[in-house]
């Protein structure tokens, strides 16, 4: 039996301001600092193998926070683009309250939550997970189901892919999964990658 623990990174700045992040590579807050320090908190006492980030600064700095809390020594790391964050297009940077003023509630609420309708120059929810799931299925699930236990540190969109892979959830699921910031999300996974237990460290 493996163990897979899936964390979101911490509050962001752009979090904190009401803004569309995606690619954006923006510092953790000082909240969001705190979330990642709480989440090795939790961690603690548990043995990890090795850690799987993306590229940006947020969820790295979260993996980074989050293990020194937990007073888990020195791991083998693997970044990779595939668990960025959706990639928000034209919409980056922009506060939601002015994008939903501007392009109208509706059609925001369908680039937010539909699963196959991508923003303008941006990805949907299903090219995210075109990405992120061939990459953990790869990578990150072989490992778990040979008994080690992996920590991926990445961003909202890109483990519900995870997600929707691991517990076999439809399109219209997933999209209304919500993924809070700094909580620790960990499975029991025997040989055949299927979930024995799955916890919540609320």
């Amino acid at each position: 039996m493996g163990t897979l623990v899936l964390l979101r990174h911490g509050q962001s700045t752009w979090n904190l301001e009401n803004r569309f992040t995606g690619f954006v590579d923006v510092p953790l807050s000082e909240k969001g600092r705190q979330e990642a320090k709480e989440a090795g908190r939790k961690l603690r006492g548990m043995s990890l193998d090795k850690v799987f980030t993306s590229m940006l600064k947020r969820a790295i700095d979260t993996a980074d926070l989050a293990l020194e809390e937990a007073k888990i020594g020195d791991l083998p790391v693997e970044r990779d683009a595939a668990l960025n964050e959706r990639n928000y297009g034209d919409l980056q940077g922009l506060n939601k309250d002015e994008t939903r003023a501007k392009f109208g509630a509706e059609q925001v609420f369908i680039w937010r939550r539909s699963y196959d309708v991508a923003p303008p120059g941006g990805e949907s929810l299903k090219d995210t997970c075109a990405r992120a799931i061939p990459y953990f299925e790869k990578h990150v699930l072989p490992l778990v189901k040979a008994g080690k236990n992996i920590l991926v540190v990445a961003h909202g969109n890109s483990l519900r892919g995870l997600i929707k892979d691991l517990e076999g959830k439809s399109a219209e699921e997933i999209t209304e999964l919500e993924i809070p910031t700094g909580v620790p999300i960990v499975y029991d996974l025997d040989g055949d990658g299927k979930i024995l237990q799955k916890k919540i460290l609320e």
